[in-house]
């Protein structure tokens, strides 16, 4: 196992009831043509407030004040990919611009969702925080074994 956590943003941008998702475009079939939220991993000396805001623009176009930004969800994550990763999810509900595209190499598509009736062909991580939002969870364990409680906490 890795000896170390990546961290993750994810944006939700949610606007009018719908959810903006981005289809992957990539080299592992795992992934290739499913859904996932405008995201990307936290660069050194960035805060994750803007790391999310980078993501966003840099994904799908859109300019957004870090300060507008709503952390709905923590997710701990292990398989999903080499290293274990910290997934921090935010609402978007204000930003300016239009969505577009802006890397047709890692994606095939953008497109809107109402967010009662998303794709089922979404990445596990992703939909994991998305349904998370909606439930209203504020943190959740993804891809870990199951382990027994400590012998002192079963005495």
């Amino acid at each position: 196992m890795a000896d170390r956590h990546l961290i993750d943003v994810h944006v939700l941008l949610v606007d009018n009831g719908n959810l903006l998702l981005t289809r992957r475009r990539d080299t592992n079939p795992a992934f290739d043509g499913k859904w996932h939220l405008p995201s990307g991993k936290l660069d050194a000396g960035e805060s994750v407030l803007h790391a999310a805001a980078r993501e966003a623009e840099e994904e799908v176009g859109v300019l957004i004040d870090p300060e507008d930004l709503q952390h709905v969800h923590t997710l701990h994550v292990n398989g999903s990919g080499v290293e274990p990763r910290l997934g921090l999810f935010f609402l978007a509900t204000r930003w300016t611009g239009e969505t577009v595209n802006r890397e047709p190499d890692k994606c095939s598509a953008i497109d809107w969702f109402p967010l009662d009736n998303l794709p089922t062909d979404l990445i596990s991580y992703p939909a994991a925080g998305i349904h998370a939002y909606l439930t209203g969870q504020p943190f959740a364990i993804l891809g870990w074994p199951a382990t027994e409680a400590p012998a002192a906490m079963l005495s």
